[in-house]
């Protein structure tokens, strides 16, 4: 059957077949839970992309990606004999009606009153109670300030958060100019790195500067990924400007120097700021 259909069990078969060893698909095959995580945020990075374009044809098609993405996991688990996808719907399905007593009624058919925030965090907390019992002692996360900060979160998005929480308790700096002096410590630390050659300290000092920067985007009430996500469209923009420029004089990026690329950015740039 090579129909498509709307029925989730179809889409489960379907990966079924391409995880099957002889017949299947060898990419497929060879993927594992590690080598599918990176595609799993590009795909969730998608559909934020589709909602902030309000295109929602696209929306349809990239849920579907990343529905793609949950059956891919699951199929993974289940030839492990770990869990399947009935699990995983099963498991938040469980979840949604807990968090919303005031919407499902229990065996009794009682429903909770609608203290929807308050019910909803002391349910939270319940269920990350229990996910600490049942995990080893050895991964029992850390009971310090910083615990319940998501580890899977894009590292902007966490390294944000880690910097909110640490400021509670008064961890921080007061005023945005002593973070500009840490980012400038910062490059001065990865100069140094450089003149070592030393690769792994490199990277290490490159991480430095890059949550100094997120502490400036806090400072200045600017979120660093909506940032860069706009910096990103403004290079993409001027690079077309270069790529157009030299095309109309019959040239290619490849024909070019670095310094007339550098010339039609800075001419792109100009008509942007006017």
């Amino acid at each position: 059957m090579t129909t498509p259909s709307r029925d989730i069990s179809r889409l489960l078969d379907i990966m079924k077949q391409l995880r099957t060893p002889g017949t299947g698909c060898p990419w497929d095959l060879e993927q594992t839970f590690a080598t599918i995580a990176p595609y799993t945020i590009e795909e969730a990075y998608e559909v934020a992309d589709a909602i902030a374009r309000n295109d929602l044809v696209d929306l349809c098609d990239e849920l579907g990606d990343l529905l793609l993405q949950v059956v891919f996991h699951a199929r993974i688990a289940e030839e492990r004999n770990a869990f399947s996808f009935g699990d995983v719907v099963e498991a938040i399905t469980r979840k949604m009606i807990r968090r919303h007593p005031h919407v499902f009624p229990d065996d009794a058919g009682y429903i909770a009153p609608s203290d929807v925030k308050g019910t909803w965090e002391r349910i939270k907390a319940e269920e990350k109670a229990e996910r600490a019992a049942r995990k080893p002692m050895r991964e029992t996360p850390a009971s310090g300030l910083l615990a319940d900060i998501k580890a899977g979160q894009p590292a902007l998005t966490r390294a944000m958060a880690l910097q909110r929480k640490a400021s509670t308790v008064g961890f921080d700096w007061n005023d945005p100019r002593a973070v500009l002096d840490k980012i400038r410590e910062e490059a001065d630390e990865i100069e140094a790195a450089l003149d070592r050659g030393d690769r792994s300290e490199i990277a290490s000092e490159t991480g430095d500067l890059m949550f100094a920067l997120v502490n400036l985007a806090r400072h200045v009430d600017a979120d660093p990924e909506t940032a860069l996500r706009a910096t990103n469209a403004k290079f993409e923009r001027r690079f077309a400007h270069i790529e157009h420029a030299l095309a109309a004089k019959g040239r290619s990026l490849e024909d070019a120097s670095l310094a007339e690329m550098d010339a039609l950015w800075n001419e792109a740039k100009q008509k942007e700021t006017r």
